[in-house]
């Protein structure tokens, strides 16, 4: 009787999943109106960037803002313009940190950017399958991985689901908007600061078009 018990014991043991490793660094909680997804921001590997998007954070930027592009399959990409698809002024951009060995893999989060490599200011995007044609090297500069999902992973995935449509020269708009309701940031190091692109940036109030570009979306 001792045994069967000490078997079912380590048989309900080896059933249970395993719980999520606890974060040793900064993580995000980003507050949506499909629900909450919490990041683990890879400091040590993406401290510029790491900086930048807690810089945003702080200063209630991304409050108010809504993920503007969804495609299923492929990610989903927000923090910069309003539910009336209006961008939000960003401080200068930052430098690419794309070679630091994170891949985009289904559940990181990294920046979106133009065409220029160095041009990421504060939209990002959430990968929902391994896209390894976005990492450095592969089809270019890359684009920087800064982080993680660790909770929230069904609320991404239902962010994926939503209906989409077109909306001026934007494509894969949610016809309800998606709005980011709070990123609060706990963990950054005071040290990080964020390093500004090299070159003459572009000023805060031009257009940029949103990214990755059509050009590396995969095909259906």
């Amino acid at each position: 009787m001792m045994l069967l018990t000490a078997a079912l014991i380590v048989a309900q043991a080896a059933a249970s999943p395993s719980p999520a490793p606890s974060p040793s660094g900064p993580v995000a909680t980003v507050e949506t109106s499909l629900g909450r997804i919490r990041l683990a921001l890879d400091q040590e590997k993406a401290p510029i960037t790491v900086a930048n998007f807690a810089k945003y954070a702080r200063a209630g930027h991304y409050a108010g803002t809504v993920f503007h592009r969804v495609i299923p399959n492929f990610m989903i990409q927000g923090g910069g313009m309003t539910a009336e698809l209006k961008e939000k002024p960003t401080s200068p951009p930052i430098r690419n940190e794309a070679r630091n060995g994170l891949r985009n893999l289904r559940g990181t989060v990294a920046m979106a950017r133009t065409n220029d490599p160095n041009s990421a200011t504060s939209q990002f995007f959430i990968n929902l399958k391994n896209n390894p044609f976005l990492d450095f090297g592969i089809q270019g500069a890359g684009y920087a991985v800064f982080g993680q999902v660790i909770d929230g992973m069904d609320v991404v995935d239902k962010i994926a689901a939503v209906r989409t449509k077109s909306a001026g020269p934007y494509e894969n708009v949610p016809v309800a908007p998606v709005v980011i309701k709070s990123v609060k940031v706990e963990g950054v190091g005071a040290a990080a600061r964020p390093a500004a692109a090299t070159g003459s940036p572009a000023p805060r109030t031009a257009p940029r078009r949103s990214a990755p570009r059509p050009k590396a979306t995969p095909k259906p």
